[in-house]
């Protein structure tokens, strides 16, 4: 059983109301359950939230609504309370979370991204945009060094963890966090690269600009 949840609070601090804004007139929301549905590769597809307003779109397009307990809804409670409060109430091998947030993930990647999954046999996958720049952490090179300048082309790349989709074996999950351990990771974790235009996050008003030009300059290159 491969179930798809698209998680959906009503409050969120940077960017108000964010599920429900719009992109190209269409809620955030929305375009995360009709990628979902065009995937054409989950037994079931759930809206998790725990404002009934999120309940009436998930019925209109045609998906099934969670209601998250009031408690898992806050600033304070973290996902994995509310991925554990879903995945122990349906029942599934594979739970993916796809997020609102990453409007521009196409259905063929969430479709690619199932199957590498599936075939790769793991507990964890993330979703990564491959970062082949020069990077650091508190001014100390991870990729490359300041003892010579190497070419952008040459470097390894940094794997950016996007959160655009990601996967995990429901059993795993359930095991890690009952025992008190992180279930976010638990197990055997591997990554899955999808571009940058995937990757991209909306939690500010710029971010929402920015998907919007993208989105519009896709539409223009497809003709």
């Amino acid at each position: 059983m491969l179930l798809a949840m698209i998680p959906a609070r009503m409050g969120s601090q940077r960017l108000k109301l964010k599920n429900l804004r719009e992109l190209s007139g269409v809620p955030l929301i929305t375009h995360a359950i009709r990628k979902c549905i065009a995937a054409k590769i989950f037994d079931n597809i759930w809206v998790n939230s725990e404002h009934p307003a999120f309940g009436k779109i998930a019925i209109e397009e045609g998906v099934n609504f969670h209601k998250r307990p009031k408690e898992l809804a806050n600033n304070t409670a973290t996902s994995e309370d509310f991925i554990y409060e879903f995945v122990k109430s349906h029942s599934c091998e594979y739970l993916f979370q796809v997020h609102s947030i990453a409007p521009l993930l196409s259905p063929d990647q969430i479709k690619r991204f199932v199957k590498a999954m599936i075939d790769g046999d793991c507990d964890v996958l993330l979703s990564v945009v491959n970062e082949q720049i020069e990077c650091t952490i508190d001014s100390k090179p991870i990729n490359f060094t300041y003892e010579q300048k190497t070419n952008s082309q040459e470097l390894k790349p940094v794997q950016r963890i996007t959160w655009s989709i990601t996967g995990w074996r429901s059993s795993t999950y359930i095991k890690a966090y009952e025992s008190g351990r992180c279930a976010t990771y638990a197990g055997k974790v591997k990554i899955h690269p999808i571009d940058r235009i995937a990757g991209h996050i909306i939690k500010t008003e710029e971010d929402l600009l920015l998907a919007e030009a993208m989105l519009k300059a896709i539409k223009r290159f497809r003709g």
